[in-house]
């Protein structure tokens, strides 16, 4: 059964930092795309950032320059770090990949 558990989520301030981990079993995910997005109250999942199996990585114009996505192979887990961070990414964020379902995300608040 393939699964993805996001963690690290929690309060910071704006300016602040996070890193959000997203931990895989059953699937190998430098074998896999992973994605991360988010909802925000009261607005539709928006995708923020994706890593190809090859390490490519892609943004959202509204977190380019501020987050990073990236992988460990070794712990079979991707990471998104957040800087800068910004009351509008107050959202809970979820990864994905292609043939997992969602999980239940981890809450990220950003105080003004």
């Amino acid at each position: 059964q393939v699964q993805l558990v996001e963690s690290g989520g929690g309060l910071a301030q704006a300016g602040g930092s996070l890193r959000l981990s997203c931990v895989a079993s059953g699937i190998i995910l430098s074998f896999n795309a992973v994605d991360w997005y988010r909802q925000a109250p009261g607005k539709q999942r928006e995708w923020v950032a994706g890593i190809t199996r090859d390490s490519r990585t892609n943004y959202a114009d509204s977190v380019k320059g501020r987050f990073t996505i990236s992988r460990d192979n070794a712990k079979n887990t991707v990471y998104l770090q957040m800087n800068s961070l910004k009351p509008e990414d107050t959202a809970v964020y979820y990864c994905k990949a292609s043939s997992s379902d969602w999980g239940k995300g981890t809450l990220v608040t950003v105080s003004s």
